[in-house]
């Protein structure tokens, strides 16, 4: 089991902007999701080096070469405790 509950995140301090790395078969679990762009497969993120920083953009978790990227569905779960009505508790 992977020690984080996260893969890779890429982060952009000037834009307030962040990308997940995820299973590109599995994004479609995101859809639908106020906020969130998924990108297809095969779309260029231009990213630093791990080591450093280039200009604005930072990894917030660096990508540690075991391919592990974060699963869809617990982004989803994350971003829906966030969203709309989250604050004041949504009616079940």
């Amino acid at each position: 089991m992977h020690h984080c509950p996260s893969g890779p995140i890429l982060a952009c301090m000037y834009s307030r902007r962040a990308w997940w790395l995820l299973p590109a078969t599995l994004a479609d679990e995101l859809d639908g999701i106020a906020g969130v762009t998924v990108h297809p497969a095969g779309w260029e993120l231009r990213c630093p080096p791990v080591t450093n920083c280039i200009g604005s953009l930072w990894w917030l978790s660096i990508p540690d070469g075991t391919g592990y990227l974060t699963d869809p569905s617990l982004l989803a779960k994350a971003f829906a405790a966030t969203g709309p009505g989250a604050e004041e508790g949504t009616p079940e």
